[in-house]
């Protein structure tokens, strides 16, 4: 989306947006798409011009901008940057996740956090919105340097958390053994456990069955409610998927579990595609267990397997695709691609993978195109499980935390679904995610006030 794609009658809110996010192009890629979404819906809903609703939820309602000290393993003083946008509370305490990784920006928290808010609104329970991380890399760094940098990365921001204010997740490069760092240097400093200020803990503390598996399996949950709308199901079908992280890797699993050949999967260096279906079990050992690199699953396969180096999974022959890995790694020239070998359905497991062009070719080409925002809320919709168990003290069995992960994923696919037929536009679930979660969003601002 480009600015001269946003209607004429939303120009001037746009315009307004990018004097104020100057410098921040994640940002506003995300807002144009949403807005040319709101043009649509916006001779439906005049109330959200005469309460400004746009313009208001577009606003951030906070972003903090922290130092983090740390001190590495030499003894030298380290500083890296930290962030939190608390975008939204209309619907509940601010929920979103923390990312470290040195791509981290106050635009990547952003753009991210926008997202959160109308991906939280879908699922249908009380959550607002936030992102946050640092520009830190933790690959190549002892446990020990870590686990200073998540305390020192907590010391500051615990003071603008809650249970009932801010509830922050993992993200890129934080997982239960960070969060399990930041829990416990929240505890140290408050003198309280207070379970529900973080999600994504172990069972053992807290934690909930399925969150680790939440987003890959509710992003296969929805890409099963697409195909269920085209009289076609995952199984026999043949996926490829991008990355090989924790997102991956749930995804191949719920994917096979239900019939389909997961044929590739990736990493940043290149692709393993492997014709006959991927060893899940091989993939984990090296991924999670050894935090190896994904071309050992070739080394391994004794020549059933081949390494594509530099490659991305696009250009092989599927079914279904997933985009797992990281924003904008799917281009316009990777869809005509898929396209071109009869790709029936793209389902976004990453947030905002598909660049503008990307998704113009898919939809254009009549493909099932499942936006993040609602194909990947199965990890936040878990985390509002976590909360809830967390609140009543208690502890629900990995079935019944699933059957909970499916229903939330149909609601979420519905009222997509139900958004878009209302506009004219049946089965645009792009339009469909901005409109039903931005008019979510909506109704609570105005019944909230000028807050």
């Amino acid at each position: 989306m480009t600015p001269s794609d946003v209607t004429a009658d939303l120009r001037p809110i746009r315009d307004r947006i990018a004097r104020r996010n100057a410098g921040h192009p994640a940002c506003l890629r995300v807002v144009d798409e949403v807005l040319d979404s709101l043009a649509v819906a916006l001779p439906h809903h005049p109330d959200w011009r005469e309460h400004h609703l746009i313009e208001r939820i577009c606003e951030p309602e906070r972003q903090l901008i922290f130092r983090v000290p740390w001190t590495d393993d030499d003894g030298v003083v380290q500083v890296n940057r930290g962030f939190r946008v608390q975008f939204s509370s209309a619907l509940g305490p601010y929920k979103g996740g923390l990312r470290f990784h040195p791509s981290v920006t106050l635009d990547t928290v952003s753009f991210l956090a926008f997202e959160q808010v109308l991906k939280n609104a879908l699922t249908g329970m009380a959550l607002g919105a936030g992102k946050g991380g640092a520009d830190f890399d933790p690959k190549g760094r002892s446990e020990a340097e870590v686990m200073r940098f998540c305390q020192s990365f907590m010391t500051e921001l615990h003071r603008h958390l809650g249970a009932s204010t801010d509830v922050p997740a993992g993200d890129i490069g934080v997982g239960e053994r960070e969060i399990g760092w930041l829990f416990g240097q929240y505890k140290r400093i408050t003198g309280r456990t207070e379970s529900g200020v973080l999600t994504g803990k172990g069972l053992d503390w807290g934690g909930s069955h399925v969150r680790k598996e939440a987003t890959g399996f509710g992003l296969v949950y929805f890409a099963e409610a697409m195909l269920a709308e085209r009289d076609r199901s995952l199984d026999g079908a043949t996926c490829v998927v991008s990355g090989s992280g924790n997102v991956a890797l749930h995804t191949i699993a719920k994917l096979q579990a239900l019939g389909a050949t997961v044929v590739a999967c990736s990493d940043s260096r290149g692709t393993i595609h492997d014709p006959d279906g991927l060893d899940l079990d091989r993939l984990v050992e090296i991924k999670e267990v050894r935090r190896g690199r994904a071309s050992e699953y070739v080394d391994a396969s004794r020549g059933r397997a081949e390494w594509l180096e530099g490659a991305t999974p696009w250009h092989l022959r599927c079914d279904a695709a997933f985009p797992c890995a990281t924003q904008n790694e799917l281009h316009g020239d990777d869809a005509r691609a898929l396209i071109e070998n009869g790709v029936v359905l793209v389902a976004e497991g990453a947030n905002m993978p598909c660049t503008a062009d990307a998704v113009r070719a898919l939809v254009e080409a009549g493909v099932a195109y499942g936006p993040g925002k609602a194909a990947n809320a199965g990890g936040v919709a878990t985390s509002a499980l976590e909360m809830q168990q967390n609140a009543g003290r208690d502890a629900w069995s990995f079935e019944t935390t699933d059957r909970r992960l499916r229903e939330v994923m149909d609601g979420v696919h519905r009222r997509c679904l139900e958004a878009a037929d209302e506009l004219g536009r049946p089965g645009d679930l792009l339009l469909g995610a901005n409109v039903a979660g931005f008019r979510t969003v909506a109704r609570a601002t105005v019944a909230l006030g000028a807050v």
